[in-house]
Parts: structure tokens; sequence; C-alpha cells
């Protein structure tokens, strides 16, 4: 079975709803998961954009969500997910506003994509305090039994 990542709001490569936006109620869209492989001991998702500032010049990559530690036998998150309804046992890093949360696209100029990126590990993540995007993915290195990415759109109206 292959590890797969969907959402009920947005298709694979299709735009994200305003909902989930800084135009709208700012909050993450549900997600969707199965087939985590045998072995796996927790689950990472990250949320980032590759296209900041400008999808035309793009700078660098921003970090809009950080978790990890997700049970292997969780199979999504609800819309809206807070910090305290997550599944027990998942952490939360930082993304790059310095939060603990989630952050919704709000693109300056042009159209980006959101990669939601989902990882099956053959380890828990110990020892971590406040990580960022990039601490998570470094202690990860050589753990990840499986990915999934789901890709989605938005351009703000402007």
């Amino acid at each position: 079975m292959t590890l797969t990542l969907i959402s009920p709001a947005f298709a694979d490569g299709a735009a994200i709803p305003s909902t989930y936006t800084c135009e709208g109620k700012d909050v993450s869209p549900p997600l969707m998961w199965d087939g985590a492989p045998a072995g796996t001991k927790s689950l990472v998702l990250i949320v980032d954009d590759p296209d900041a500032p400008d999808p035309a010049a793009p700078q660098r990559t921003w970090v809009h969500w950080v978790l990890y530690n997700l049970p292997p036998g969780s199979k999504g998150l609800a819309e809206g997910v807070s910090a305290a309804s997550l599944p027990e046992g998942t952490a939360t890093g930082l993304n790059d506003w310095g939060r603990a949360d989630f952050g919704g696209p709000c693109p300056p100029i042009g159209r980006h994509r959101y990669f939601h990126k989902l990882y099956a590990l053959d380890t828990r993540l110990e020892g971590l305090s406040s990580p960022t995007k990039a601490d998570v993915e470094t202690v990860m290195k050589g753990h990840v039994l499986a990915q999934a990415t789901l890709m989605g759109t938005y351009l703000k109206s402007q």
C-alpha cells in the first residue's frame, strides 16, 4: 500500500479555497491520509510555499505549518484543527511567522504553490524544543519510510 494524502477541500494541483487563507478564516484545511507502511512509528506534516515572495523570482520557501510525532494510526486532521485538538502525542514546530500553529496562504504577488508533505517515519522525534522545519528535517533524515504530497495553489484577490 502507498502512503496517500488528500483533502476534501481541494484536489491535488487545484486552487485552495479562500476559507483556508488570509482572505478567509485562515484555518487549516481538512486532510486525510492512509497507507502508512509497516514499521511506522510517527508521522510528520510540513506545509510550505517554495514560491516566496514572487513565483516569477522565488527567493525562499515560506513555512506555513510543522507538525511532528503524529500517531502512526491517525488518519487525518479536521478543518481548523487547534493545537489542543491535535491527535494525542502530536507536537508542533514553528512556522515562518514564529508561531506553533497553521498560517494560511497569503501570497504578496502571483499564484503560489503550497505543498502539504506527509512523511512516515520509523521513529518518534525526541528532544526537540520549538523546532523549525529545518530542525525537524535534520532529525528525521534516514528515518523516512514513505512520503506523500498534496499541492494546492492560491492567488490573492487584489
